[in-house]
């Protein structure tokens, strides 16, 4: 879909403007798109009622748009970015209302550091976590999903080492996968924003053909439930295990506000400020985490609707968080989410969390990192291993490991050099 019915002198929807309901009710469907199978995919992950996530998705996108005085055009929704941690804790034993403890902290981290920058700015996070360090972290969190995603998607490998290949699981994960991947190098316009969800659709029809979907939970579904409100447990190992995830999405969200900034041609960082955008997320992340859904963060997807349809008003993007509120209250569709099969699961993970991985990768070469310098090796090679590795760091009751411990280490060594930076000592500039 364009915006070519609704151009006025303009060759743009500037984002305070209003539309007509006629206009902006498909426009809002069309961002709900978007984010759909994305946001949807992590609750399918963690197993809980995703119809409960779109909730929250859309309570959080309201408060941001609050919180930003309709001044930012941005949809949240389920972030990537807590998934090895989660998944760890349920490998733990651990149940999802204690995870969402976590959750809750992190929404207070972040809320936090939005203070913090409105009055100091996002130097001391650069300086915290350079490039090289910030660039390992996230690589680390797609690499050690890996497993996951051949064990979902049906080879002999992952988490429960398998000593055969499901041929089932492997054709419909493969199905998915190709859809996904012809989806992005062929397709254009908006149907090349929402790859995961025809993916997703693929994958179902053929995971149905192949006698793996049961509609009875569908069938015996209510029309109208009210969400699966469920209050967080908290447990410091918990919490510990899913805070240095924070940072990560800190970096991320703002790295999508400057892009959000460059399509609609005004600098969001300073007008509403950094520190709203940063604590709308924050605050979003509390209440969901309180109530029974996930972090959330802001979402690539719907940037690339902006910049597609060069509809930029806020007041779509509400639409999207109100359709989104109301889709948690629909038994009928959370029950058909929930018939969507671990293969079709499995075929999205395997580009997903690859994806993720990659970004990281990514953050070296747009972040022009230099490993001639010792101080960017050291750290990108330090905090790989530790990472990747599987050491594990464990004070009395408390066990880190993988992305957490990794963001620790990073941390540590950051403030070294900076010490270092700061008596002169090091040989090397900074």
């Amino acid at each position: 879909m364009t915006n070519n019915n609704i151009k006025n002198e303009k060759d743009f929807v500037d984002v305070t403007e209003k539309l007509s309901l006629k206009k902006a009710i498909p426009l809002s469907i069309q961002h709900l798109f978007a984010m759909f199978g994305a946001s949807v995919l992590v609750p399918l992950i963690f197993k809980i009622d995703p119809t409960t996530v779109l909730f929250f998705n859309g309570i959080g996108t309201l408060l941001y748009a609050f919180i930003t005085k309709k001044r930012i055009p941005a949809y949240l929704g389920s972030s990537f970015a807590f998934i090895s941690p989660v998944l760890l804790l349920y490998s733990q034993g651990y149940d999802f209302q204690t995870i969402q403890g976590g959750f809750v902290f992190v929404g207070i981290a972040f809320s936090v550091i939005a203070i913090i920058v409105g009055y100091t700015g996002m130097g001391w996070i650069n300086k915290l976590f350079p490039p090289a360090a910030m660039g390992s972290i996230i690589t680390i969190i797609g690499l050690e999903l890996a497993s996951n995603a051949a064990d979902q998607a049906g080879f002999p490998v992952g988490l429960s080492n398998s000593p055969t290949l499901n041929v089932t699981w492997v054709i419909v994960s493969m199905v998915t996968l190709g859809t996904v991947i012809l989806c992005n190098v062929l397709l254009k316009g908006f149907l090349k924003v929402i790859p995961i969800l025809i993916g997703v659709i693929v994958g179902y029809i053929t995971a149905f053909c192949m006698g793996l979907v049961d509609f009875g939970t569908v069938n015996n579904a209510n029309f109208f439930v009210l969400p699966n409100i469920k209050v967080a447990h908290f447990n410091m190992n918990a919490i510990l295990t899913i805070l240095p995830a924070t940072f990560v999405v800190v970096a991320e969200h703002v790295g999508h506000l400057k892009v959000t900034s460059s399509i609609v041609g005004r600098d969001l960082a300073k007008d509403p400020g950094l520190h709203r955008s940063l604590l709308g997320d924050g605050l979003s992340t509390i209440i969901s985490g309180m109530f029974g859904s996930v972090p959330t963060t802001t979402y690539g997807e719907n940037i690339g609707v902006l910049a597609l349809t060069k509809v930029y008003s806020v007041y779509v993007i509400v639409g999207a968080g109100l359709i989104s509120i109301v889709l948690g209250f629909s038994g009928k569709m959370s029950a058909l989410i929930s018939t969507i099969p671990t293969p079709v699961i499995g075929g999205i993970s395997f580009l997903l969390f690859g994806t993720i991985a990659t970004s990281g990768l990514r953050t070296f070469i747009e972040e022009k990192v230099d490993f001639a310098k010792s101080r960017n090796l050291i750290l990108t090679s330090v905090v790989f291993i530790v990472g990747l590795s599987g050491i594990k760091l464990t004070l009395g009751t408390i066990e880190l490991k993988g992305m957490g411990l990794a963001t620790i280490v990073a941390m540590l060594i950051s403030i070294c050099f900076m010490i270092f930076d700061k008596l002169g000592i090091m040989n090397e500039a900074e």
